[in-house]
């Protein structure tokens, strides 16, 4: 990240809570910043009022921190910049160049909605997904249980039996055993494996191939992709509103949009670019860029009007990603009332399967 001379960066380290600032402080900061610069409030003045709002301590320390900045004669941009973990690229880039171009207000203002149309995608893939997720943990956390504390009572009851007992109620047994005789070993080989991937993934080639992963899996690989060119367009776009310079706002929309493997493809555009060449063509057969992306942009460009087309390609894919998300919701419901039965329905049937044989097991 570019700073101008003279401007620190601050040890965010020291700061607590920037995952919920980035998260949850983050939009209507900028949402009530805007709108008081666009009511003609000086910057001082708007960032004093905002900061009076402000309810979380550490966020007020950054505002105050932002505001003393500014006062001292430094640029807004510069205070933001002190904090990166907090204003990221996108975040700096943006404000400078509505600086830049004496339209502080409006990128504000456009700033603002990028992130809470960001804010609003990414809430809308967490609501569709939660559910599944609740109900598979669930799913696995009862049938635990069940081997853990249910089938020892039904093991005690057969130990008496004079004779073998089916093969999936053996299976069962020998399973709740060993958990309960071993399920320390199960929790630290668990961890050590989430632990290793969380590594794995940390690692450059690691987190690559995580994110080329995600965009090959049978249809969530297609909401991934959506998701990421979805964002990729609207970031760009207000970049390019904003008057961010080209190939600035090219590395810095392929580290926004959320996948590797989607900005590494973005990366290899803007070198297309560099050249002198269209982003079109630099996008043509890339990774992860769908066909309809590269005609859109390319029409955009021919036209003059490539903001105006990236607005549309964002909202075409989040149209797209809302549908994927119902249709998903749709197919997923049956499919873990079906998994959450074949799993229990398995571990009732070993259970009770020798009191089903009764007369054969006890050769009557």
């Amino acid at each position: 990240m570019t700073t101008q001379p003279g401007a620190k960066t601050v040890n965010v380290t020291h700061i607590t809570g920037v995952h919920r600032i980035v998260n949850r402080e983050l939009v209507p900061f900028s949402r009530q910043l805007a709108a008081m610069m666009r009511a003609g409030m000086s910057i001082v003045v708007s960032l004093t009022t905002v900061e009076e709002q402000i309810a979380m301590p550490s966020f007020r320390f950054v505002v105050n921190s932002i505001k003393n900045a500014v006062e001292s004669g430094g640029a807004f941009s510069d205070g933001l910049a002190r904090f990166p973990q907090i204003f990221d690229d996108l975040y700096v880039n943006i404000v400078r160049a509505g600086e830049r171009s004496g339209q502080f207000s409006e990128a504000m203002r456009r700033l603002s909605m990028l992130l809470e149309a960001n804010a609003r995608l990414r809430r809308k893939v967490k609501s569709a997904m939660a559910y599944p997720v609740v109900v598979l943990c669930l799913s696995i956390g009862i049938a635990i249980a069940m081997v853990t504390f249910v089938v020892p009572v039904f093991a005690s009851m057969y130990k008496d039996f004079d004779a073998q007992l089916p093969g999936p109620t053996r299976i069962l047994l020998a399973a709740s055993d060993f958990m309960k005789r071993f399920w320390w070993l199960l929790a630290l080989v668990a961890t050590a494996l989430v632990m290793l991937f969380r590594f794995w993934k940390r690692t450059p080639a690691g987190a690559l191939a995580f994110d080329r992963l995600k965009l090959r899996v049978p249809v969530f690989g297609q909401l991934v992709q959506k998701v990421a060119v979805a964002r990729f367009a609207r970031v760009f776009s207000q970049m390019v509103h904003s008057g961010v310079p080209f190939l600035d706002g090219l590395k810095i929309v392929a580290k926004a949009c959320g996948n590797l493997v989607i900005g590494a493809s973005l990366l290899e555009a803007r070198r297309y670019v560099e050249r002198g060449e269209s982003l079109h063509s630099g996008l043509e057969g890339k990774e992860g860029i769908p066909l309809l992306v590269t005609r859109m942009v390319a029409a955009g460009e021919r036209s003059g009007k490539l903001d105006e087309m990236l607005d549309n390609i964002a909202d075409t894919y989040e149209d797209e990603v809302e549908t994927t998300l119902s249709a998903l919701t749709s197919l997923i419901e049956p499919m873990l009332m079906v998994f959450l039965g074949v799993l229990i329905g398995s571990i009732v049937i070993a259970m009770f399967l020798p009191i089903f044989k009764m007369s054969t097991i006890l050769k009557i």
